[in-house]
């Protein structure tokens, strides 16, 4: 198989995403970003995420149930971090400092108090797309895969679900996820803008922003249900993920 095909069959079909987004991987950018990711495996490095879990975020959310978009950068690029999801990692690692940040905001917004890991996967099986900006990273390298045509790739999916969806909350912190929304129509849809999480950031608005219950006041005005912050513990997340490998 072609790297793209390769590629392309780690997106689920059935999510609702392919049918907007299969052109996309036909196209010339994302077949030389295909053989760029080949060669860099080809070379001996480690890439994060894992392959299989690249398209993570759209394939833990299908497109008919996103409610809130969160927009990130880049995957961390420490072993054992990254698995799809922006600001998120698996059960096992201890959560980055953007992160903790995010659930200290939760905590003061909604009183909800930060689990015992940094695992989103709830939020997005719940309708929360975390989508990155750039899917791929090398390890030890931030921003390695900046560049090759993975932003396309994403401009393409929040142009769908501009076009599709109707009522969705995006959730832009720090000048990158801005620009990133800037095609957002913000009348059909609602977009929240603050600063980064990031401890070199959060002290200027993201605490207080209370972006969290003013996302479910949104839903909720729209006729859709709230957000459920809080997350299960991290002994919960693993007795199911176990439970689901053995099924």
């Amino acid at each position: 198989m072609h790297p793209v095909e390769v590629l392309a069959s780690q997106l689920r079909p059935d999510r609702g995403w392919s049918e907007h987004l299969n052109a996309e991987f036909r196209q010339p950018y994302m077949q030389q970003l295909a053989e760029f990711l080949a060669d860099e495996e080809q070379a001996g490095k480690t890439l994060f995420p894992a392959s299989h879990h690249c398209f993570n975020a759209l394939n833990s959310t299908p497109l008919d149930q996103v409610r809130v978009v969160i927009l990130g950068q880049d995957p961390y690029h420490g072993p054992g971090q990254a698995h799809g999801l922006c600001f998120s990692v698996r059960p096992d690692v201890p959560p980055p400092p953007s992160l903790v940040n995010i659930f200290k905001e939760i905590r003061e917004d909604l009183g909800v108090e930060p689990p015992d890991h940094g695992c989103l996967q709830p939020w997005a099986e719940q309708g929360v797309l975390l989508l990155n900006s750039v899917l791929t990273v090398v390890q030890g390298q931030a921003g390695a895969h900046q560049g090759k045509g993975w932003e396309t790739f994403t401009d393409r999916v929040i142009e769908t679900i501009n076009r599709e969806r109707q009522g969705v909350v995006f959730l832009l912190w720090g000048s990158y996820a801005k620009k990133k929304g800037r095609h957002i129509d913000r009348s059909r849809h609602h977009v929240l803008e603050g600063p980064h999480p990031s401890p070199l950031s959060a002290y200027r608005g993201f605490f207080g922003c209370k972006h969290f219950s003013r996302a479910n006041d949104w839903l909720k005005q729209e006729g859709l249900a709230p957000v459920d912050w809080s997350l299960p513990s991290k002994a919960k997340l693993l007795e199911r993920y176990h439970r689901e490998s053995r099924a």
